[in-house]
């Protein structure tokens, strides 16, 4: 990836300014804006009416639907979805007549979370791997890795395997469940899930 790549496609309407990075098979639909100091990884998709802000980073297969601004200070791991309309924040308690351009908080959304319709990330969060954020939802918090997360503020409601199915684990303690679609074994140890090896 070179910031003089032409190796990804653009609507006619879309502007990607003078310096972004994008990787080759990446698809940019309809006014989208994507700004400089944007990085944006291979096989990407970004909707209609996207923006990336000028320090947001996205990884590889990123796939950001209708509607998603992504502003300075978020970075978007791998294979990451967003979906329809969520929304990311970069200030903590903003004022129109206060400048706090120098205090964004980070947020972080790690490898294959799922990011559903109308959710509302509050910055300086971390989301984990293979979170599933549902539609709606405010998460103004951590998320731990495969969590499933629910409702307005978000609170965990189950555990998601990596292909999205929903394990049949507690939320706390230890416990091992499979994933119906693919046959993975999951292991809750001391309230984290992580996959199990294969022997």
């Amino acid at each position: 990836m070179t910031r003089e790549s032409c190796d990804y496609q653009k609507h006619d309407t879309a502007i990607v300014d003078e310096g972004a990075m994008v990787g080759a098979g990446t698809r940019i639909w309809h006014w989208v804006h994507v700004s400089a100091g944007a990085v944006i990884g291979e096989n990407c998709s970004l909707g209609q009416n996207v923006f990336i802000g000028n320090r947001a980073t996205l990884g590889k297969n990123v796939k950001v639907q209708n509607n998603v601004p992504i502003y300075d200070g978020v970075t978007l791991e791998d294979d990451v979805f967003c979906g329809p309309s969520m929304v990311f924040t970069n200030v903590y308690n903003p004022r129109s007549f206060v400048e706090r351009k120098d205090e964004y908080r980070a947020t972080h959304v790690r490898r294959g979370a799922t990011l559903g319709a109308n959710c509302t990330i509050v910055c300086g969060v971390s989301i984990g791997l293979y979170a599933f954020v549902g539609a709606g939802a405010v998460i103004t918090r951590d998320v731990p890795d495969f969590a499933l997360m629910a409702g307005v503020p978000a609170r965990q409601i189950g555990w998601m395997s990596s292909h999205g199915v929903r394990l049949d684990l507690p939320l706390a303690g230890n416990a091992t469940a499979t994933c119906s679609a693919t046959g993975d074994v999951y292991e809750l140890v001391d309230g984290k899930v992580r996959m199990r090896e294969a022997a």
